[in-house]
């Protein structure tokens, strides 16, 4: 079983509790990953999921954890966080009464393993596709 990598966050949508809705997207490999529209400057919405041939695992998160995912930025493109600019998606805090202690951050690149140990610390857990996995050429 090879390693695997985030390499985007697509907000997928909000259920009908107001659950918001993810999907984290895993490949093999962090190189020469492209997507539909991520050169657009600033990405707002614009930019799709990466090519299908790099996909090797999708995790679903549905919870009401909000996060802003560079997909729908409009100040930076989703080039900007393979350069490790910005992250792809980092937790929405403008609606806590407080700072958080540790607020979620996911980088272009993170090992799924400690993709899952952030989101375990929040006790969220993603349900994984099995449309894609590991072994899909």
């Amino acid at each position: 079983m090879s390693e695997l990598f985030l390499i985007y966050i697509n907000m997928v949508g909000k259920d009908y509790k107001g659950d918001f809705i993810y999907e984290f997207i895993f490949s093999n490999t962090t190189k020469d990953i492209d997507g539909e529209d991520w050169d657009t400057f600033p990405a707002s919405g614009r930019p799709e999921a990466p090519h299908e041939k790099f996909i090797k695992k999708v995790g679903r998160l549905e919870s009401e954890l909000k996060l802003d995912v560079i997909q729908n930025s409009d100040t930076f493109a989703v080039w900007d966080a393979i350069d490790g600019v910005i992250a792809l998606a980092w937790e929405n805090i403008n609606s806590y009464d407080a700072y958080p202690d540790k607020r979620l951050c996911f980088k272009f690149g993170e090992k799924i393993k400690d993709v899952e140990a952030k989101l375990y610390e929040k006790d969220l857990i993603l349900k994984y596709n099995k449309e894609h996995h590991e072994e899909k050429n």
